[in-house]
Parts: C-alpha cells; structure tokens; sequence
C-alpha cells in the first residue's frame, strides 16, 4: 500500500509554480509594452503642443499685422478728423477766453478761481495747438507723399502715350512698305508672266508641231519618250534636237529680261507609278525622276544656258497629271516639265 501511495503521489505533478512564473513574466512585459507607450504618447504630445504654440503665436502674430494695417490704413482719416476736432475745440477756447477776457474788463478784483480757470483754459489751448501742429506737419507730409506718387503717374503717362505713338507711326510704316513691296512684287509677276508667255510662243514656233510636246497652264511639257529611252536618264538625239531649240528661245529672250527679276527655268521630272525593277540602275524612281532633270539641266548648260539660271528637281510618281493606273494616263504622267520662274 505504501508503493501504491508513492506512485500516486509522483503521478500529481504541481503545475502552479511554473504557471505563476509564466504569468508574471507576461505581465512584466505587458507593463513594459504599457511604458514605452506612455513615454511615446508623452513625447508625442509635447511635440503635437509645441507645435501648436508655435501656430498660435503665428496666428496671433498675422492677427497683430492685420490690425496695424487697418490702423495704418485709418490713419489718413482719423487725422483728418483730428484736425477739424482741434480746429473746433481752438476755435471754441478762443471764444471762451474772449468772453473771460471781457468778463475781466467788465468787472473788478477778479477772483483767484478765475485766474486758475483762465490759465487751465490757456493750457488746453497751448495742449491743443501742439496737437493741431502734429497733426498738420503729418497731413503735409501725405500731402507731399500724395502729390509725389501723382508725378510719378504722370510721368508714366506721358511715356505711356510717347511708346502708343511710336507703335502706331511703326504700324503705319509697315502697313506703308507691305502695300508697296506687294505692288513690286505684283509688278515683277506680271513682268515675268509677260515674258513668260514671249517665251512659250516663241517654243512653239520653233519647236516641232508635236502632241507630245504642249503647254499646260504655266509650264512646258515633254513627255519624257521625247527626251529619253524607257528606264534611262541619257539623252537621245531627237530630245538633244528638241532641247537645243529650247536653249536657243532660252537665250533669244534672257537679253529682254530686265535685270532686277532674279529668274530661272525649273526643270522638273515625273515618273509613272510602276516601280523600278531591281537590280536596275536606279533604286526607285525618285533617282530615274532627278537623274532625268540633271541631265536636261547638264545639256542646257552644254549649249550656252548659265548654270546660275537652272534648277533641277525631282518628283517620282507624286505629282501625276493624268488620274488613274492605263497605259495613256501612265504615259502622260512620264514628262519633263520646264517653268519660268523667279528664284
């Protein structure tokens, strides 16, 4: 029996010391937890009040200023009624001491209280003078402010006007020299589009009665099967004949031409829109079209046409004449175009 009350008593194990130990150490750090954050409420707080005075003094601060700026901006007129307040209380002593001063003369043995009362009243009157006086010297010196700030307005106005008036004699100029420059111009179009049209009826008598060699609007149009072979930028001989009747009207009618109209003949060149094969000798049509221009411009040049007076450029296929994608539109759209131009 006595084994058997061993073992039951090794079977109940006491837990409550190892509980009250857990226990406490929990509460040691919850307390631990509690004073770190009180102490970072604490700073918190004393910093958020810190910052709150130091709004408050702004605030009261910008309060003082707006008060004195309404004091400042009052002051004109409480002056003013200074003034006429002193200037009524001045004249009002005044009468009273000459109604003393007569009560004097008018009766004897003038008592002590009257003597004290004249001279309280010579007092305030001498008090309000001196104010009076502040008060003028202070209203003179707004009326200086006043009157300088009224010279400086003036002079701004008057170099208001002085700059109104240039601008519009500038204006007036430039209305002047636009009008006359575009009556020059209009005069030198005119010029040109006169020996423009000598110079196409002067193409037309020489060149060969041919359907595809014609004016349209302001230029003169080969089509370029005249000029060269398909796909090539070299010359034949019926485009070199044809050109050299071209350079001849050319240089017939530079003579006549006045000198102050800085002329050239533009030689453009178009392409249809078939593409270049490749392989070929020109990339795309961009170089067939230039290439084409230059050597008209290169052959003038050869037959007496200054340099100074040509221009080549080129256009591929974007400027077509004749819509659509046919054979006839495709061969109108192949030319070489010249035009008379000013530089």
């Amino acid at each position: 029996m006595a084994l058997a009350r061993n073992r039951r008593s090794n079977r109940n194990v006491d837990y409550w010391p190892g509980f009250v130990d857990a226990l406490s150490t929990l509460l040691l750090a919850i307390m631990f937890l509690l004073t770190v954050f009180v102490i970072g409420q604490f700073i918190l707080t004393r910093e958020i009040s810190g910052k709150d005075e130091v709004l408050n003094r702004l605030n009261s601060q910008i309060a003082e200023l707006t008060q004195l700026l309404a004091l400042e901006k009052s002051n004109n007129q409480d002056a003013s009624d200074a003034i006429a307040s002193l200037q009524a209380s001045l004249a009002s002593a005044q009468a009273e001491r000459s109604r003393l001063q007569s009560l004097l003369d008018e009766g004897a043995g003038v008592s002590d209280a009257a003597d004290a009362r004249i001279s309280s009243l010579s007092q305030d009157l001498e008090a309000e003078r001196q104010l009076t006086a502040k008060a003028q010297s202070q209203l003179a010196l707004l009326n200086q402010q006043i009157s300088a700030l009224r010279a400086q307005l003036a002079a701004v106005e008057e170099a208001l006007e002085i700059s109104e008036a240039k601008d519009e004699a500038s204006q007036a100029r430039i209305a002047d020299l636009g009008r006359r420059l575009n009556t020059a111009l209009a005069q030198k179009v005119q010029e040109l589009n006169r020996y423009r049209s000598d110079f196409f009826g002067r193409l037309r008598q020489i060149l060969s009665d041919r359907e595809n060699i014609r004016v349209v609007g302001d230029r003169f149009v080969f089509q370029s099967e005249v000029l060269f072979p398909s796909g090539s930028d070299e010359l034949n001989d019926d485009g070199r004949a044809e050109l050299s009747k071209l350079a001849t009207a050319l240089l017939e009618i530079a003579p006549e031409i006045p000198e102050d109209i800085n002329w050239v003949l533009r030689v453009d060149g178009h392409t249809d829109d078939v593409p270049i094969r490749p392989g070929g000798q020109f990339a795309d049509n961009w170089e067939l079209s230039t290439a084409r221009a230059n050597s008209v411009v290169r052959y003038l040049i050869s037959q007496g046409v200054p340099a100074t007076r040509l221009v080549a450029a080129g256009f591929a296929e974007y400027q077509p004449i004749a819509p659509g994608e046919t054979p006839e539109a495709r061969a109108q759209n192949r030319r070489i175009e010249f035009k008379l131009t000013e530089r």
